[in-house]
Protein backbone atom coordinates (compact mmCIF):
# COMPACT_ATOMS: atom_id res chain seq x y z
CA UNK A 1 0.00 0.00 0.00
CA UNK A 2 1.60 3.16 -1.27
CA UNK A 3 0.80 7.22 0.08
CA UNK A 4 1.76 10.52 -0.48
CA UNK A 5 2.16 12.06 2.38
CA UNK A 6 -1.18 14.69 2.58
CA UNK A 7 -2.65 16.75 5.49
CA UNK A 8 -5.37 15.77 7.98
CA UNK A 9 -8.77 16.72 7.12
CA UNK A 10 -11.82 17.16 8.91
CA UNK A 11 -15.17 15.75 8.25
CA UNK A 12 -18.71 16.18 9.93
CA UNK A 13 -21.89 13.96 10.02
CA UNK A 14 -22.49 15.06 6.46
CA UNK A 15 -19.34 14.65 5.25
CA UNK A 16 -19.17 10.81 6.46
CA UNK A 17 -22.57 10.58 4.98
CA UNK A 18 -20.86 11.61 1.58
CA UNK A 19 -18.11 9.29 2.15
CA UNK A 20 -20.43 6.39 2.33
CA UNK A 21 -21.80 7.46 -0.77
CA UNK A 22 -18.76 7.60 -2.70
CA UNK A 23 -18.26 4.08 -1.61
CA UNK A 24 -21.08 2.63 -2.90
CA UNK A 25 -21.30 4.65 -6.22
CA UNK A 26 -18.02 3.03 -6.87
CA UNK A 27 -20.08 -0.45 -6.61
CA UNK A 28 -18.75 -1.10 -3.40
CA UNK A 29 -20.60 -3.20 -0.67
CA UNK A 30 -19.80 -1.20 2.22
CA UNK A 31 -19.67 -2.56 6.13
CA UNK A 32 -19.96 -0.81 9.13
CA UNK A 33 -20.92 -1.34 12.91
CA UNK A 34 -24.36 -0.54 13.37
CA UNK A 35 -27.64 -1.40 16.28
CA UNK A 36 -29.00 -4.83 16.31
CA UNK A 37 -31.08 -7.16 18.38
CA UNK A 38 -29.52 -5.80 21.37
CA UNK A 39 -25.64 -5.53 20.08
CA UNK A 40 -23.59 -3.54 17.30
CA UNK A 41 -23.10 -5.88 14.83
CA UNK A 42 -21.13 -5.09 11.42
CA UNK A 43 -23.66 -5.50 8.73
CA UNK A 44 -24.22 -3.61 5.40
CA UNK A 45 -25.07 0.44 5.70
CA UNK A 46 -26.84 2.46 3.17
CA UNK A 47 -25.50 5.65 4.91
CA UNK A 48 -23.54 6.72 7.26
CA UNK A 49 -26.76 7.39 9.76
CA UNK A 50 -26.75 3.35 10.02
CA UNK A 51 -23.96 3.92 12.08
CA UNK A 52 -24.81 3.29 16.07
CA UNK A 53 -24.72 7.17 16.78
CA UNK A 54 -25.01 7.84 20.87
CA UNK A 55 -25.02 3.94 21.72
CA UNK A 56 -21.79 2.77 23.76
CA UNK A 57 -21.28 -0.77 25.36
CA UNK A 58 -21.29 -2.09 29.06
CA UNK A 59 -18.79 -5.07 29.14
CA UNK A 60 -17.75 -7.58 31.87
CA UNK A 61 -16.49 -11.32 31.62
CA UNK A 62 -19.53 -12.80 30.09
CA UNK A 63 -21.30 -9.57 29.75
CA UNK A 64 -22.45 -6.88 27.31
CA UNK A 65 -24.71 -4.81 27.30
CA UNK A 66 -25.74 -1.56 25.19
CA UNK A 67 -26.19 1.99 26.90
CA UNK A 68 -27.34 5.42 25.62
CA UNK A 69 -24.79 8.20 25.26
CA UNK A 70 -25.05 11.46 25.81
CA UNK A 71 -22.51 12.77 23.48
CA UNK A 72 -24.21 10.88 19.99
CA UNK A 73 -20.87 10.21 19.39
CA UNK A 74 -20.94 7.20 16.86
CA UNK A 75 -17.35 4.85 17.55
CA UNK A 76 -17.21 5.44 21.09
CA UNK A 77 -18.05 2.01 21.78
CA UNK A 78 -16.16 -1.55 22.12
CA UNK A 79 -15.99 -4.13 19.66
CA UNK A 80 -19.00 -6.24 19.18
CA UNK A 81 -19.66 -10.44 18.74
CA UNK A 82 -18.58 -10.17 15.02
CA UNK A 83 -15.29 -8.82 13.86
CA UNK A 84 -14.19 -8.63 10.05
CA UNK A 85 -13.74 -11.97 9.70
CA UNK A 86 -17.12 -12.93 9.11
CA UNK A 87 -16.87 -10.90 5.79
CA UNK A 88 -13.05 -11.85 4.79
CA UNK A 89 -13.01 -15.42 6.05
CA UNK A 90 -16.67 -16.35 6.39
CA UNK A 91 -17.99 -19.08 8.67
CA UNK A 92 -19.40 -21.05 5.95
CA UNK A 93 -18.07 -21.20 1.89
CA UNK A 94 -18.71 -24.10 -0.65
CA UNK A 95 -15.62 -25.38 -2.60
CA UNK A 96 -16.96 -27.25 -5.15
CA UNK A 97 -20.05 -29.46 -6.38
CA UNK A 98 -20.35 -32.65 -8.57
CA UNK A 99 -23.27 -33.55 -10.22
CA UNK A 100 -23.42 -37.88 -11.66
CA UNK A 101 -23.29 -37.38 -15.75
CA UNK A 102 -25.77 -39.62 -17.66
CA UNK A 103 -22.84 -41.98 -18.34
CA UNK A 104 -22.22 -42.60 -14.54
CA UNK A 105 -19.12 -41.02 -14.05
CA UNK A 106 -19.01 -37.96 -12.31
CA UNK A 107 -18.62 -33.82 -13.26
CA UNK A 108 -16.84 -31.42 -10.63
CA UNK A 109 -17.79 -27.95 -10.41
CA UNK A 110 -15.03 -25.33 -8.46
CA UNK A 111 -17.37 -23.28 -6.87
CA UNK A 112 -16.87 -19.45 -8.63
CA UNK A 113 -18.45 -17.83 -5.99
CA UNK A 114 -19.28 -13.10 -7.20
CA UNK A 115 -17.16 -11.80 -4.29
CA UNK A 116 -18.23 -8.04 -3.45
CA UNK A 117 -16.01 -5.24 -3.50
CA UNK A 118 -16.27 -4.52 0.49
CA UNK A 119 -15.54 -1.18 2.02
CA UNK A 120 -15.28 -1.51 5.86
CA UNK A 121 -16.04 1.94 7.67
CA UNK A 122 -15.35 1.41 11.39
CA UNK A 123 -12.26 -1.17 11.58
CA UNK A 124 -11.09 -0.56 15.35
CA UNK A 125 -7.22 -0.47 15.29
CA UNK A 126 -7.51 -4.33 17.10
CA UNK A 127 -9.29 -5.37 14.47
CA UNK A 128 -6.60 -4.02 11.82
CA UNK A 129 -4.50 -5.71 13.34
CA UNK A 130 -5.94 -8.77 13.11
CA UNK A 131 -6.52 -8.12 9.81
CA UNK A 132 -2.69 -8.05 9.18
CA UNK A 133 -2.53 -11.16 11.19
CA UNK A 134 -4.87 -13.25 9.02
CA UNK A 135 -3.16 -11.82 6.46
CA UNK A 136 -0.15 -13.86 7.29
CA UNK A 137 -1.78 -16.88 7.99
CA UNK A 138 -4.75 -17.02 4.94
CA UNK A 139 -2.92 -14.97 2.05
CA UNK A 140 0.73 -15.66 3.00
CA UNK A 141 2.89 -19.29 2.48
CA UNK A 142 2.51 -22.25 0.47
CA UNK A 143 -1.36 -22.40 1.02
CA UNK A 144 -2.83 -19.57 0.60
CA UNK A 145 -6.85 -19.54 0.68
CA UNK A 146 -7.79 -18.55 -2.34
CA UNK A 147 -11.45 -17.63 -1.27
CA UNK A 148 -9.79 -14.90 1.48
CA UNK A 149 -7.37 -13.57 -0.79
CA UNK A 150 -10.06 -12.59 -3.66
CA UNK A 151 -12.16 -11.11 -0.40
CA UNK A 152 -9.24 -9.40 0.96
CA UNK A 153 -7.30 -7.80 -2.14
CA UNK A 154 -10.35 -5.17 -2.95
CA UNK A 155 -11.23 -4.34 0.27
CA UNK A 156 -11.00 -1.03 1.38
CA UNK A 157 -10.18 -0.38 5.07
CA UNK A 158 -11.25 2.81 7.20
CA UNK A 159 -10.33 3.15 10.34
CA UNK A 160 -11.99 4.32 13.60
CA UNK A 161 -9.21 4.89 16.00
CA UNK A 162 -10.09 4.46 20.27
CA UNK A 163 -10.87 7.24 22.35
CA UNK A 164 -12.91 4.87 24.73
CA UNK A 165 -11.64 1.34 25.59
CA UNK A 166 -14.04 -1.19 27.07
CA UNK A 167 -13.58 -3.16 30.06
CA UNK A 168 -12.66 -6.10 28.54
CA UNK A 169 -9.65 -4.24 26.20
CA UNK A 170 -6.87 -5.14 26.75
CA UNK A 171 -4.47 -3.91 23.25
CA UNK A 172 -1.53 -2.48 25.19
CA UNK A 173 -0.24 -5.16 26.64
CA UNK A 174 -0.39 -7.01 23.52
CA UNK A 175 1.63 -4.93 21.36
CA UNK A 176 -1.18 -2.53 19.87
CA UNK A 177 -3.15 0.40 20.56
CA UNK A 178 -5.70 2.67 20.40
CA UNK A 179 -4.01 4.15 17.51
CA UNK A 180 -4.18 2.95 14.38
CA UNK A 181 -1.36 1.00 12.85
CA UNK A 182 -0.85 1.05 8.93
CA UNK A 183 -2.65 -1.30 6.67
CA UNK A 184 -5.77 1.10 6.32
CA UNK A 185 -7.00 3.38 3.72
CA UNK A 186 -8.12 6.03 5.56
CA UNK A 187 -8.41 6.60 9.99
CA UNK A 188 -10.75 8.02 11.65
CA UNK A 189 -10.54 9.84 14.93
CA UNK A 190 -13.81 10.83 16.32
CA UNK A 191 -13.78 14.46 18.84
CA UNK A 192 -16.70 15.93 19.79
CA UNK A 193 -18.87 15.24 16.79
CA UNK A 194 -16.16 15.66 14.43
CA UNK A 195 -13.63 13.03 12.27
CA UNK A 196 -10.28 14.01 11.61
CA UNK A 197 -9.51 11.70 8.75
CA UNK A 198 -5.47 10.73 8.05
CA UNK A 199 -4.72 9.36 4.65
CA UNK A 200 -3.10 5.95 4.49
CA UNK A 201 -2.76 5.21 0.83
CA UNK A 202 -3.45 6.93 -2.41
CA UNK A 203 -6.72 5.54 -3.04
CA UNK A 204 -8.02 6.72 0.28
CA UNK A 205 -6.77 10.00 -0.53
CA UNK A 206 -8.28 9.98 -3.78
CA UNK A 207 -11.73 9.36 -2.06
CA UNK A 208 -11.50 11.82 0.02
CA UNK A 209 -11.36 13.83 -3.08
CA UNK A 210 -15.32 13.66 -3.61
CA UNK A 211 -16.12 14.32 -0.38
CA UNK A 212 -16.54 17.91 1.48
CA UNK A 213 -13.94 18.52 4.04
CA UNK A 214 -11.97 20.74 5.49
CA UNK A 215 -7.75 20.74 6.48
CA UNK A 216 -7.32 20.17 9.96
CA UNK A 217 -5.89 22.59 11.99
CA UNK A 218 -3.54 21.73 14.95
CA UNK A 219 -5.91 22.13 17.26
CA UNK A 220 -7.87 19.37 15.21
CA UNK A 221 -4.31 17.43 15.35
CA UNK A 222 -3.75 17.95 18.88
CA UNK A 223 -7.27 17.29 20.43
CA UNK A 224 -7.21 13.95 18.67
CA UNK A 225 -4.19 12.46 19.72
CA UNK A 226 -4.73 13.80 22.99
CA UNK A 227 -8.18 11.66 23.14
CA UNK A 228 -6.06 8.48 21.78
CA UNK A 229 -3.37 8.75 24.37
CA UNK A 230 -5.55 8.80 27.35
CA UNK A 231 -7.80 5.67 25.70
CA UNK A 232 -4.09 4.53 26.39
CA UNK A 233 -4.42 5.01 30.01
CA UNK A 234 -7.80 3.48 30.41
CA UNK A 235 -7.50 -0.27 29.32
CA UNK A 236 -9.85 -1.97 31.34
CA UNK A 237 -7.77 -5.63 31.39
CA UNK A 238 -3.72 -5.95 30.81
CA UNK A 239 -1.38 -9.16 30.62
CA UNK A 240 0.85 -9.69 32.91
CA UNK A 241 4.29 -7.91 32.76
CA UNK A 242 6.31 -11.16 31.60
CA UNK A 243 6.68 -13.23 28.79
CA UNK A 244 4.02 -14.50 28.01
CA UNK A 245 5.17 -16.88 24.60
CA UNK A 246 7.86 -18.33 27.11
CA UNK A 247 5.19 -18.76 30.09
CA UNK A 248 3.33 -20.32 27.99
CA UNK A 249 5.30 -22.96 26.79
CA UNK A 250 6.77 -23.93 30.10
CA UNK A 251 3.45 -24.11 31.71
CA UNK A 252 2.11 -27.90 29.86
CA UNK A 253 1.90 -29.12 33.45
CA UNK A 254 0.66 -26.47 35.33
CA UNK A 255 -2.30 -26.78 37.69
CA UNK A 256 -4.06 -23.95 37.00
CA UNK A 257 -5.81 -25.83 33.67
CA UNK A 258 -7.24 -27.91 35.87
CA UNK A 259 -9.11 -25.09 37.50
CA UNK A 260 -10.14 -23.45 34.45
CA UNK A 261 -11.09 -26.81 33.06
CA UNK A 262 -13.86 -26.77 35.90
CA UNK A 263 -15.00 -23.97 34.71
CA UNK A 264 -14.89 -24.26 30.62
CA UNK A 265 -17.75 -25.43 29.07
CA UNK A 266 -15.85 -26.16 26.01
CA UNK A 267 -18.48 -24.38 23.82
CA UNK A 268 -16.26 -22.72 21.52
CA UNK A 269 -17.56 -19.46 21.54
CA UNK A 270 -13.94 -17.85 22.03
CA UNK A 271 -12.80 -19.26 18.84
CA UNK A 272 -15.63 -18.32 17.11
CA UNK A 273 -15.34 -14.54 17.95
CA UNK A 274 -12.00 -14.66 18.37
CA UNK A 275 -10.75 -12.12 14.76
CA UNK A 276 -7.59 -14.26 14.32
CA UNK A 277 -8.66 -17.83 14.80
CA UNK A 278 -9.14 -19.40 11.49
CA UNK A 279 -9.43 -23.17 11.79
CA UNK A 280 -11.61 -24.79 9.48
CA UNK A 281 -12.97 -28.32 8.42
CA UNK A 282 -15.08 -29.74 4.94
CA UNK A 283 -18.05 -31.67 4.92
CA UNK A 284 -19.69 -33.17 1.90
CA UNK A 285 -23.24 -33.13 1.21
CA UNK A 286 -25.44 -35.16 -1.16
CA UNK A 287 -28.91 -34.70 -1.87
CA UNK A 288 -31.60 -37.43 -1.79
CA UNK A 289 -31.40 -39.01 -4.92
CA UNK A 290 -27.19 -39.46 -4.63
CA UNK A 291 -26.43 -37.45 -7.56
CA UNK A 292 -25.63 -33.94 -6.36
CA UNK A 293 -22.60 -33.81 -3.99
CA UNK A 294 -21.16 -30.39 -2.59
CA UNK A 295 -17.94 -29.56 -0.26
CA UNK A 296 -18.38 -26.70 1.84
CA UNK A 297 -15.61 -25.08 4.58
CA UNK A 298 -17.08 -23.75 7.53
CA UNK A 299 -15.44 -22.69 10.43
CA UNK A 300 -13.99 -25.27 13.15
CA UNK A 301 -12.72 -25.40 17.04
CA UNK A 302 -10.12 -26.87 18.60
CA UNK A 303 -12.38 -26.95 21.66
CA UNK A 304 -14.52 -29.08 19.26
CA UNK A 305 -13.81 -32.82 20.59
CA UNK A 306 -13.58 -34.17 17.54
CA UNK A 307 -11.44 -31.80 16.34
CA UNK A 308 -8.07 -33.56 16.90
CA UNK A 309 -10.17 -37.07 15.98
CA UNK A 310 -7.15 -39.55 15.00
CA UNK A 311 -8.01 -43.67 14.67
CA UNK A 312 -9.19 -44.30 17.91
CA UNK A 313 -10.09 -41.33 19.90
CA UNK A 314 -9.41 -38.03 19.54
CA UNK A 315 -5.81 -36.57 21.03
CA UNK A 316 -7.13 -33.77 22.88
CA UNK A 317 -10.27 -35.54 25.30
CA UNK A 318 -9.95 -33.27 28.42
CA UNK A 319 -11.30 -30.03 28.88
CA UNK A 320 -7.82 -29.19 30.32
CA UNK A 321 -6.06 -30.19 27.31
CA UNK A 322 -8.39 -27.99 24.95
CA UNK A 323 -8.58 -24.94 26.35
CA UNK A 324 -4.69 -25.61 27.22
CA UNK A 325 -4.13 -26.15 23.64
CA UNK A 326 -6.16 -22.53 22.88
CA UNK A 327 -4.71 -20.39 25.08
CA UNK A 328 -1.04 -21.75 24.39
CA UNK A 329 -1.12 -21.40 20.72
CA UNK A 330 -2.53 -18.13 20.50
CA UNK A 331 0.06 -16.86 23.02
CA UNK A 332 2.77 -18.77 22.20
CA UNK A 333 3.32 -21.24 19.49
CA UNK A 334 1.60 -18.53 17.32
CA UNK A 335 5.37 -17.01 17.33
CA UNK A 336 6.71 -19.51 16.29
CA UNK A 337 4.29 -20.46 13.16
CA UNK A 338 3.41 -16.71 11.70
CA UNK A 339 6.12 -14.29 13.57
CA UNK A 340 3.67 -12.97 15.55
CA UNK A 341 1.06 -13.43 19.05
CA UNK A 342 -2.24 -14.58 17.52
CA UNK A 343 -3.84 -11.83 20.35
CA UNK A 344 -4.91 -8.24 19.62
CA UNK A 345 -6.22 -7.85 23.20
CA UNK A 346 -10.18 -7.00 21.71
CA UNK A 347 -11.45 -8.49 24.84
CA UNK A 348 -14.15 -10.40 22.76
CA UNK A 349 -12.95 -14.04 24.54
CA UNK A 350 -13.66 -12.40 27.60
CA UNK A 351 -16.74 -10.65 27.06
CA UNK A 352 -18.53 -13.25 25.23
CA UNK A 353 -17.63 -16.59 27.41
CA UNK A 354 -21.09 -17.66 29.12
CA UNK A 355 -18.60 -18.62 32.32
CA UNK A 356 -17.13 -15.25 32.22
CA UNK A 357 -13.35 -17.12 31.84
CA UNK A 358 -10.47 -14.01 31.51
CA UNK A 359 -7.68 -14.85 29.29
CA UNK A 360 -6.07 -12.15 31.05
CA UNK A 361 -6.57 -13.07 34.62
CA UNK A 362 -5.33 -16.89 33.21
CA UNK A 363 -2.08 -16.12 32.15
CA UNK A 364 -1.77 -13.79 35.17
CA UNK A 365 -2.86 -17.29 37.53
CA UNK A 366 -0.11 -19.40 35.18
CA UNK A 367 2.08 -16.37 36.01
CA UNK A 368 1.96 -16.42 39.47
CA UNK A 369 2.35 -20.40 39.96
CA UNK A 370 5.32 -20.05 37.89
CA UNK A 371 6.70 -17.31 40.19
CA UNK A 372 5.76 -19.82 43.18
CA UNK A 373 7.52 -22.78 41.54
CA UNK A 374 10.57 -21.13 40.95
CA UNK A 375 10.77 -19.45 44.45
CA UNK A 376 9.95 -22.85 45.94
CA UNK A 377 12.92 -24.27 43.85
CA UNK A 378 15.23 -21.16 44.49
CA UNK A 379 14.62 -22.13 48.65
CA UNK A 380 15.45 -25.49 48.38
CA UNK A 381 18.11 -24.93 46.68
CA UNK A 382 19.25 -22.65 49.42
CA UNK A 383 18.19 -24.67 52.59
CA UNK A 384 20.23 -27.72 50.48
CA UNK A 385 23.82 -25.78 50.36
CA UNK A 386 24.73 -26.38 53.77
CA UNK A 387 25.06 -30.04 53.37
CA UNK A 388 26.56 -29.45 50.13
CA UNK A 389 29.16 -27.36 51.81
CA UNK A 390 29.60 -30.23 54.36
CA UNK A 391 29.87 -32.73 51.78
CA UNK A 392 32.52 -31.45 49.62
CA UNK A 393 34.88 -30.61 53.51
CA UNK A 394 34.24 -34.05 53.79
CA UNK A 395 35.86 -35.28 50.62
CA UNK A 396 38.75 -32.36 50.51
CA UNK A 397 39.81 -33.72 54.68
CA UNK A 398 39.40 -37.24 53.34
CA UNK A 399 36.54 -37.97 56.23
CA UNK A 400 32.79 -39.34 55.38
CA UNK A 401 30.33 -36.15 56.13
Amino acid sequence: MTVTPRPAVVLDRDGLNALVAALAAQGRTVVGPTVRDGAIVLAELTCADDLPFGWGVELEAGRYRLVRRADGAAFAHSAGPQSWKNFLHPARERLWSADRTPEGGLAFTPEEPDTPSYAFLGVRPCDLRAIAIQDRVLAGGRYADSGYGRRRSGAFLIAAECTEPGATCFCVSTGGGPAADPGYDLALTEVDGRFLVRVGSDEGAALLEQVPHRVAGPDAERDARAAVDAARERMGRALPPVDVRALLGASAGAERWDEVASRCLTCGNCTMVCPTCFCTTTEEVTDLTGDHAERWQRWDSCFDLDFSYLHGGPVRASARSRYRQWLTHKLSTWHDQFDSSGCVGCGRCIAWCPAGIDITEEVAALAAEAAEAAEATEAAGAAEAPEVVAALDAVDHGTEA
